[in-house]
């Protein structure tokens, strides 16, 4: 199927699939990533994601570094992000630019 007869959902997951263990990326870099402005869109793809294990919606968090909501908790979203070496304070990101994945 072609990338642009994908649903908005299926191209978010796309690029998900390409950020590596122990890197994040943002709502909003997803949706600029697709030539969107649709952050909320990309949010409410990650919220109806039933494929946890295979596409990591864990690593997408907001922009200013605070994990966001998961849909088995944020408490679950932090200790797997953890596990992947990255470093969170009282529900944010630390050292954010060091662990964000940019799409080329």
């Amino acid at each position: 199927m072609s990338n642009t007869n994908k649903t908005f959902a299926a191209r978010c997951y796309d690029l998900l699939l390409q950020i590596p263990n122990g890197k994040i990326t943002t709502y909003a870099a997803i949706a600029t990533a697709l030539n969107s402005k649709a952050y909320r869109a990309v949010g409410s793809a990650m919220a109806k994601n039933e494929q946890l294990i295979n596409i990591p919606c864990h690593r997408v968090v907001k922009s200013n570094g605070c994990v966001g909501n998961y849909r088995l908790g944020t408490e679950e979203k932090i200790k797997i992000l953890q596990k992947e070496g990255i470093m969170i304070k009282n529900g944010k990101i630390i050292n954010f630019s060091r662990y964000l994945y940019s799409f080329n």
